[in-house]
């Protein structure tokens, strides 16, 4: 220990040694991919104070070299009575400096200063002096190192902390990397083990239902025996000749069908066999849906209509001249401002020249298309409103929305008729039957919901997908449903008995939009990667398939012809895609992501809505 005295402070200097952590005998975890982590070389108190000290040494001899070239000038020594006036002013002693000047300066006229008291300072003097401010200097400098090597100190204490954290750190890491390697083979072993079984149950699924299908030809046929038996038993007991053979000969006619299994005997409501008993095999596995505490169903409630109607539609539809080329003949016509949000939904009314938006300020609007003149708004909902769809007469209007609720509105009463509440999620997409009589809705619930607008409540709740349901719509003149899902599937459902028909498998990405083209054997679907896919229903697998990303594509329509497919793009653009030459065409107009298209219904413009709150239309 030492000890310096300066101007009556002192200070201690105490020498100390650090003792450095080396981790020679530190054990790291071999990482089984190549993850290596170097490991930087430990900071070193004593290189921090050597780098210091060459500062310090650069400092001091470029200070030499300017006093050198200082020294190289001229100096004249200082005489004593100028070093006592420069000491009395330094030092402050103004009246004894005056006192000195008088009297040195009349010593100095009368002669009676010897010449050696006249003569040069000592070099002593001028020595200490410079002495003295090399001292100040020395002080100055050393305070600086002693923070230097404080901070310095601290930052090696700071490092060191941060390092051993982060051994730690990669450490577990690396534990839980191999834990999770080791659980990710032990499943995929367990999962090829179920490869066998799985397959075994897919075969006796088949063969199970040949044999249904052959046991229910069976019975319709043993059905149609006991029916032309019972009729000809009465005739031939009635007596009447004439009218009981023309009855056999149109039983035994009837019979002969059902044994080719081309027509099925049918009663007086127009139902054969097979209906009525899908009928009562409905009823009995749903009376705690369609019956009340009495045991009988709803008075009000609406029957489907028979599934064998053909979609007048068709007749009516003429592809334009020229349509494969028709994606480049859109050209943007009109533009004007919808709402103060994004518009999230469009629909043109069945009828008339309206259009329909809605938009996530919670509101609704109908305007007259082309032109953009505001007829009606409507207001209600909680929350952002998805999506809209007219009733197919035209005189109602289905609105979702966010706040878990369907609004049903009535444009001659000029206000909501009904509210339907039973989803526990946001409503994201609504479709009405060709009858009117019935509404589905899809939600982020997971679920979907086919609502009779005659009794008012729910007939049927889809379950099925294992994520939200983006989309719903109705195929036209049919019981048919079609539900796109963010478990990247789509699915089609009997509307009569909620059940699930047939599920499509391929999209890698939530599934955003399906839609039916007119004729319903092709159905379109998009994910939220930009990829879109054309299935073929007859045959249920994939026709083609287009990438139109990366960004998401929201939204898929065809037009009447299906001979174009309009996709509605996050780049706001949309994609006019043609099924014969699969040409890709841009329609660029938007300025933020397009939301929803629709087309007329003789095909000759297009609207678009998009989250730039603007609606477009394209002719």
């Amino acid at each position: 220990m030492a000890t310096d005295v300066l101007d009556g402070n002192k200070f201690y200097l105490q020498k100390e040694q650090i003792i450095q952590d080396l981790d020679e005998d530190y054990e790291y975890e071999e990482v089984p991919v190549d993850d290596d982590i170097e490991v930087e070389e430990e900071e070193d108190l004593d290189a921090a104070v050597r780098a210091i000290q060459e500062k310090s040494q650069d400092e001091e001899s470029k200070i030499r070299k300017e006093s050198i070239a200082r020294k190289e000038l001229s100096h004249r020594p200082e005489l004593i009575d100028d070093f006592m006036r420069n000491f009395l002013v330094k030092m402050g002693m103004m009246r004894t400096f005056d006192c000195f000047q008088t009297e040195w300066y009349e010593l100095q006229q009368k002669g009676l200063l010897n010449e050696e008291d006249v003569d040069v300072v000592p070099d002593i003097y001028i020595r200490n002096q410079q002495l003295d401010n090399e001292v100040k200097f020395l002080r100055t400098e050393r305070d600086r190192f002693k923070d230097a090597a404080v901070k310095t100190k601290d930052m090696y204490v700071k490092l060191r902390k941060d390092r051993d954290f982060h051994r730690m750190h990669h450490k577990r890491v690396v534990q839980e990397k191999n834990k999770l390697v080791t659980d990710i083979k032990r499943i995929k072993k367990h999962y090829s083990s179920y490869e066998p079984a799985l397959q075994q149950l897919k075969n006796k699924y088949e063969v199970a239902m040949k044999e249904k299908m052959l046991t229910k030809l069976e019975r319709d046929r043993a059905v149609g025996q006991v029916v032309g038996l019972q009729s000809t038993i009465k005739s031939i007991s009635t007596g009447g000749s004439s009218p009981a053979k023309e009855h056999t000969g149109m039983t035994s006619m009837s019979f002969h069908s059902c044994q080719k299994g081309q027509e099925m005997f049918v009663d007086k409501d127009g139902r054969g066999p097979s209906q009525r008993a899908l009928a009562a095999a409905r009823s009995y596995s749903n009376t705690s849906k369609y019956f009340f505490e009495e045991g009988k169903r709803h008075p009000n409630d609406a029957e489907f209509p028979i599934d064998t109607r053909v979609n007048p539609l068709l007749s009516q539809i003429k592809a334009p001249p020229g349509h494969l080329t028709r994606t480049g003949g859109f050209r943007l016509s009109n533009t004007f401002q919808a709402h103060s949000l994004a518009v999230s939904g469009v629909a043109l009314h069945p009828k008339k020249q309206i259009l329909c938006t809605t938009s996530d300020d919670n509101s609704w609007k109908m305007w007259a298309v082309p032109s953009g003149d505001i007829i009606m708004t409507g207001e209600g909902h909680s929350d952002w409103v998805s999506s809209c769809d007219f009733h197919p007469s035209g005189t109602r209007l289905a609105t979702t929305s966010g706040d878990t609720t369907v609004k049903i509105w009535d444009f001659g009463k000029a206000k909501c008729i009904h509210t339907f509440t039973d989803h526990t999620h946001a409503v994201w997409s609504s479709s009405w039957h060709t009858c009117g009589d019935f509404l589905a809705t899809a939600s982020m619930d997971n679920s979907s919901k086919i609502w009779d607008l005659n009794s008012l409540r729910c007939r049927y709740t889809l379950r099925g997908h294992a994520d939200s349901v983006n989309s719903i719509q109705f195929l036209p003149f049919s019981n048919i449903l079609c539900t796109s899902s963010a478990d990247k599937t789509l699915s089609l459902w009997d509307a009569r008995t909620g059940l699930c028909a047939q599920t499509f498998y391929g999209h890698m990405h939530s599934v955003n939009s399906a839609t039916f083209n007119l004729k319903g054997d092709t159905i379109a679907s998009c994910d939220s990667y930009g990829v879109v896919k054309l299935w073929d229903i007859r045959t249920v697998s994939p026709m083609s398939s287009i990438d139109v990303g990366p960004h998401p594509a929201n939204q898929v329509t065809f037009d009447p012809s299906a001979a174009v497919l309009a996709i509605c793009s996050n780049d706001g653009t949309i994609k006019m895609y043609e099924l014969a030459t699969g040409q890709v065409t841009c329609l660029v107009g938007h300025e933020d992501a397009v939301q929803a298209s629709v087309f007329d219904k003789s095909g000759e413009f297009m609207v678009s809505g998009g989250s730039d709150y603007t609606v477009r239309v394209w002719s």
